[in-house]
């Protein structure tokens, strides 16, 4: 996984090895060993390659195209969380891994918000009607 990654962040972002290598304090040919899987980098260097590719750490080696749409690593603070299903009444379950990041709860309450152009935004109604009312004053 960390390899592919690795090799998927350097092509989106137009870099060579050496380009990588010089970036982080590496050799050229440690970037190779660590994109075939030969090696693996230190703790340290791994988090400045994240840095370099503005992703997390815990994506960049462990994140699974296959599991995501096969879609590469998400920058930093974007997410895919999956796929979910309308019901019959409009209803939408949100995955755990979202409700868990986002602090949401049984009970909550959103606002939907609708773009035709762009699609559907969820945001907690209490931040969102907080905004509301210092535009309204």
């Amino acid at each position: 996984m960390f390899g592919e990654n690795l090799v998927q962040l350097r092509k989106l972002h137009q870099m060579t090895q050496e380009d990588v290598a010089e970036r982080v304090g590496v050799t050229r040919q440690a970037i190779g060993k660590w994109e075939t899987g030969e090696t693996m980098p230190d703790l340290y260097t791994a988090r400045k390659l994240a840095e370099i590719f503005d992703v997390s750490l815990d994506e960049l080696a462990n994140h699974q195209p296959e599991q995501n749409f096969g879609l590469g690593v998400p920058p930093k603070g974007r997410h895919i969380f999956g796929v979910v299903t309308v019901g019959e009444k409009g209803q939408i379950i949100i995955p755990v891994k979202a409700r868990k990041l986002f602090g949401l709860n049984a009970g909550d309450q959103l606002v939907v918000l609708g773009d035709e152009s762009q699609g559907l935004a969820l945001i907690p109604a209490k931040g969102f009607m907080e905004i509301m009312d210092l535009l309204r004053e």
